[in-house]
């Protein structure tokens, strides 16, 4: 897909050695899911978000999710207004298209229960009155899972309604010079271009709609998800919330290549970064100092994938 390639390649211009994350971050785009960045403060985060936006024309909020955060900031309020004599909606800080919702688990739990509802449902309900929020709507939350001074970590149920959790990581070497010589003269974002329109977008989420997912990918999709539930140092696997997450990137990830019909590489590409955090180790797992992406990597290396090409 062409404008994604360029979308892509805009992104880049700002986020230096990360191509990788960059795509599976598109795909859940296209997916219509959202994403929990698990990392280190400093390391790209909020430029790639904005970078992400300037290159889809999408408007963008961020806000940093402290304890003293209501969820009325996020889903707005009514107030009274003397002279028109009634009450008015006063939009949230989640009226955009591209939310940042920075350290997550900074924030207090009903916060972050509004928050994630928001992400569900796709709308709001303030004082009886429901307001549906721009499409696209995408939130990249982020946490530090680093030091646990005056945080709230998402519960483990709550983990389950992101689509996926990445990493960026720290930068290589060679990529860290080049991040310190790109920003010598100028700021990066400021050359991004805008390729596509929030319409545009949305069309193509319906493109992603479309994409034809045959029987026998449905049931390699089943087998890996139930395999999880199975797995000797799993406590508990993933639900039926995760089959179905896998089946939308898997689609996701056909579009990006190009393709109008999913094929099981597809379903192994994005099985990782869509399963790993639905996970709940047992102790024998903690005791071999194994973490939950090498056991979703172990279960896609011990099925039988279909033949399909």
């Amino acid at each position: 897909m062409k404008d994604i390639e360029n979308v892509i390649g805009e992104i880049k211009k700002a986020v230096i050695g990360k191509d990788e994350v960059i795509e599976k971050i598109m795909m859940t785009l296209l997916a219509r899911g959202h994403v929990l960045l698990e990392d280190i403060p400093g390391v790209g985060k909020t430029n790639l978000a904005l970078a992400l936006s300037k290159s889809m024309s999408l408007d963008y909020h961020r806000i940093q999710l402290t304890t003293d955060v209501l969820p009325s900031d996020i889903v707005g309020f009514t107030m009274y207004n003397p002279q028109k004599n009634c009450f008015e909606y006063k939009e949230g800080i989640a009226f955009c298209h591209l939310l940042l919702a920075d350290e997550i688990n900074r924030t207090s739990s009903k916060t972050q229960a509004a928050l994630l509802e928001l992400m569900e449902e796709g709308r709001m309900s303030v004082d009886g009155t429901t307001y549906e929020l721009p499409q696209p709507f995408f939130v990249i939350a982020t946490q530090n899972p680093f030091g646990s001074a005056g945080t709230q970590l998402l519960p483990d149920s709550q983990l389950d309604r992101f689509m996926v959790r990445l990493s960026l990581g720290y930068p290589s070497i060679v990529d860290e010079v080049e991040i310190m010589k790109t920003r010598q003269l100028n700021n990066p974002l400021e050359s991004i271009e805008a390729i596509l329109s929030p319409e545009t977008m949305c069309e193509y989420q319906k493109q992603v709609d479309q994409v034809f997912v045959s029987d026998e990918i449905y049931y390699y999709i089943v087998a890996i998800v139930d395999a999880s539930r199975h797995h000797e140092l799993v406590e508990q696997g993933a639900s039926p919330r995760g089959s179905l997450a896998l089946m939308k990137l898997a689609k996701a990830c056909a579009f990006m290549h190009g393709r109008d019909y999913v094929i099981p590489g597809d379903v192994k590409e994005v099985a990782p970064m869509t399963l790993a955090h639905r996970l709940i180790l047992n102790y024998d797992a903690k005791m071999k100092e194994m973490n939950a992406l090498s056991i979703v990597e172990d279960i896609l290396l011990k099925l039988k994938e279909p033949g399909i090409q």
